[in-house]
């Protein structure tokens, strides 16, 4: 399943993106590697699992447990130890359709950040978008697909199990499930595979990939709608068959909560992904050189009041501590100087103030967009020193300045 939805899609980039990453915010923070406990790594991408995974599987354990008491009656309550066995095993096909996602990822030479297993399914965190429609279409198939060969499997396999025993049971449980995980992702709305796809192919016919998930999420906001009043209905009026009633066991109450729980599901994934679409868009107006404030050199023992002085003569915003060859040591952090009342500053040397430079703290004059937040992300920092190719200072770098520019391009009309 897809980076942006809880149902089993592929993250796009908050840097997602997916195919993240462009912060969700606009903020440069470093992206966290938490997410619940982690399990281990398949092709070095950790996969976690979230606390919401706990409840889930105790429900489907319970709900499943009452459906096998129906065929198998003698098995007493060992009916829930098989259907705990049962959770465990539809998860791992859920793990099977993320993995789909996040290998063919790694073939494009996208970054997948985690696969996180969670309330209503999973979702694999990949860093980068596609370059191509064709990928994209590619990397959201590719999960549907290992679901519905996965069913087939099951399928083949309910040949060799006797019926109306445990392993039969398992395998038509798993069969079902399979089936019902790939046709709700094929769903032609974002944040669902099916969106993505809807997606690439938008984008492939405008040449738009903006058009493409505009498109997708409007479609995905409809498909929200119709499965909070659908859903309901067709349990209720049984269009669905004995299905839903021998293999869930839902009543009316659970049938409309599970509606709302999905329609919201689909409404916020179909919301963030217009909203990272435009993130992305903007991304590239984010320029070090013209968001960089101009700075002038001062030693480390000069008195504040004499650094600014100095400032303000140059028209400059900011103070770089350099040492007695000039090269740059440190630098003046602007919440230090705004704490210092104006009759200390005279008595307050700026090395008091700074903050001493890492070699992540130097920022190239030339980044922009996602590569600029990325280096951000990588060391984060009030300020940071932006240098020429040369290695000559330009001036300081404020992450305020960065958000600011951000948050009003986001906010223009028509963006």
């Amino acid at each position: 399943m897809n980076k942006d939805d809880e149902s089993g899609e592929h993250s796009r980039p908050r840097s997602e993106p997916a195919g993240t990453t462009a912060p969700d915010s606009g903020k440069p923070q470093r992206p966290r590697e938490g997410g619940g406990i982690l399990m281990g790594r398949i092709f070095g991408v950790p996969v976690y699992v979230a606390p919401s995974w706990f409840l889930v599987a105790a429900l489907i354990t319970w709900v499943f447990g009452g459906q096998i008491e129906r065929v198998l009656p003698e098995l007493g309550n060992a009916r829930y130890l098989v259907s705990l066995f049962f959770a465990v095993a539809f998860y791992a096909s859920v793990l099977v359709h993320e993995l789909a996602h996040t290998v063919a990822a790694l073939r494009f030479k996208l970054p997948v950040r985690r696969i996180q297993l969670q309330f209503f399914g999973g979702v694999s965190e990949i860093e980068k978008e596609c370059e191509t429609p064709g990928r994209e279409f590619v990397l959201a198939f590719v999960g549907p697909l290992l679901s519905l060969l996965l069913a087939g499997v099951f399928y083949g396999a309910m040949y060799a199990a006797e019926p109306g025993t445990v392993p039969g049971v398992l395998l038509a449980g798993l069969m079902i499930s399979n089936l019902i995980v790939a046709a709700f992702n094929l769903l032609p709305g974002l944040p669902l595979d099916g969106g993505r796809m809807l997606r690439a192919v938008v984008w492939k016919i405008t040449g738009k990939p903006m058009t493409g998930t505009v498109a997708a999420a409007w479609v995905g906001r409809a498909l929200a709608v119709t499965v909070l009043i659908g859903l309901p209905l067709l349990t209720h009026t049984g269009a669905l068959g004995n299905a839903t009633e021998d293999i869930s066991g839902l009543e009316t109450v659970t049938d409309a909560l599970l509606a709302a729980i999905l329609a919201a599901i689909i409404w916020t994934g179909a919301g963030n992904s217009l909203r990272m679409a435009r993130l992305r868009e903007h991304l590239p107006e984010l320029r070090a050189r013209t968001l960089t404030r101009r700075a002038v050199p001062v030693e480390p023992a000069t008195p504040l009041s004499e650094a600014l002085r100095r400032a303000n003569e140059a028209g400059a915003r900011a103070l770089v501590v350099v040492d007695g060859e000039g090269e740059p040591t440190a630098l003046v952090r602007e919440t230090a100087i705004v704490g210092v009342p104006q009759h200390r500053r005279p008595w307050v040397a700026v090395s008091g103030l700074a903050q001493d430079l890492t070699e992540g703290m130097r920022v190239p004059a030339d980044l922009a967009g996602e590569a600029l937040l990325d280096a951000l992300r990588a060391t984060p920092a009030t300020e940071y020193l932006v240098v020429e190719e040369s290695g000559a200072i330009y001036g300081v770098l404020s992450t305020a300045d960065v958000e600011r520019a951000f948050v009003q391009a986001m906010a223009r009309p028509g963006s």
